[in-house]
């Protein structure tokens, strides 16, 4: 554990990183006057296999390589005792999907992980969380030289659920993060996927979906930081809104520095609307300080249901909510294929099937 910052200060909603959040409906999570638990609540799936293991750390054996100025996040460093530790071994190459399954408590918690993923390793690691709940967490993610780590996190929360996350990453000298984040449940879901680099020539590709429905508030806050030469990134995140005051933020931040030269990088934005009442923010933003890069770039759609679409299929004989559904499979599948795990395609492609039809009724 450590002390929050001197110069902490509890977010009042007009701060630019939170005025889009309803702070509201964060439980406190924010101001230090909440008591917050502070708990290990994230475990294996299963037990410790050749070439990775699982461990719980003391907090101050384990301190964060990374700097943030998130209030939650400081808030959670400040409050956990232990750390829970992945380690994938160097050189590593783990052929089946290692899972991380959140067991949630009845109080309000905290919860700190770190994935190391060692030099040359590679891996698959996927993150669930599922139940009722109210967390705080932060995942730092060290990805070492050469090493290959894909870090899926499913957010497949119960209705009445609040989670605010800070998911990290650190890509070392010629290594390749990829990152799949998926929101399709919780109540209020903020989540900030960042990535900084430490080394030439690493490579980040961070993909998200996010559907939500009557009363949710999805946030997804994406944060690359080109501060090393060669680096390369791409952001991709699609979102399907519907029902009354279904919300969803998407804010994309790529910062590239002076000395950042030959960066690569773009990211896109893709929201659909499917009903009256829902809306969505979609926010790209570039700083760029040296023109010595490969490229740079952004984009940003949100539109309503395309009825070419649905009438092209329905001329074809198929009734309109299958129609609909197979359009939004479409729209999704891009990224869903990405997981590369049947079992959790399935099962997310069937949770939004089952919201589509709720919807529709």
């Amino acid at each position: 554990m450590s002390a929050l910052p001197t110069n902490y200060l509890t977010p009042t909603g007009r701060e630019e990183t939170w005025r889009f959040t309803p702070l509201k409906r964060i439980a406190g999570l924010h101001d230090p006057a909440t008591s917050v638990a502070d708990r290990i609540s994230i475990s294996l799936v299963g037990a410790n296999r050749p070439g990775f293991k699982v461990e719980t750390s003391p907090a101050n054996e384990l301190p964060p390589k990374s700097a943030t100025d998130d209030a939650v996040t400081q808030r959670i460093r400040a409050s956990v005792s232990k750390v829970t530790h992945l380690v994938i071994e160097k050189e590593s190459v783990i052929q089946e999907p290692i899972f991380l399954k959140r067991s949630a408590g009845s109080e309000k918690e905290f919860s700190r992980t770190v994935i190391t993923a060692g030099a040359h390793s590679k891996a698959t690691v996927v993150v669930e969380n599922e139940g009722s709940a109210t967390i705080g967490e932060e995942i730092e993610i060290r990805v070492d030289s050469g090493a290959n780590l894909t870090f899926i996190s499913l957010q497949e929360w119960s209705a009445n659920s609040v989670h605010l996350g800070r998911h990290h990453a650190i890509v070392g000298r010629d290594a390749s993060f990829n990152s799949i984040t998926i929101t399709v449940g919780g109540s209020l879901v903020r989540l900030l996927p960042t990535v900084e680099y430490s080394d030439q020539g690493g490579s980040a590709e961070l993909l998200g979906l996010y559907f939500a429905t009557g009363g949710q508030h999805l946030e997804h806050r994406v944060h690359v930081e080109h501060g090393i030469p060669n680096g390369k990134s791409r952001v991709t995140y699609k979102g399907i809104l519907a029902g009354a005051e279904a919300r969803t933020i998407w804010i994309g931040d790529v910062f590239i520095r002076g000395n950042a030269e030959g960066t690569d990088t773009y990211e896109l934005n893709k929201n659909l609307l499917l009903t009256d009442g829902a809306r969505a923010d979609s926010v790209p933003n570039l700083e760029i300080e040296t023109g010595q890069i490969v490229g740079a770039g952004h984009a940003s759609t949100t539109g309503r249901f395309d009825d070419e679409q649905l009438f092209y299929l329905m001329s074809r004989g198929i009734a309109m909510a299958d129609a609909r559904r197979l359009v939004i499979r479409g729209f999704f599948g891009e990224i869903v294929s990405k997981i590369g795990i049947e079992s959790v395609e399935e099962r997310l492609m069937t949770r939004i099937d089952n919201q589509l039809a709720k919807v529709g009724e």
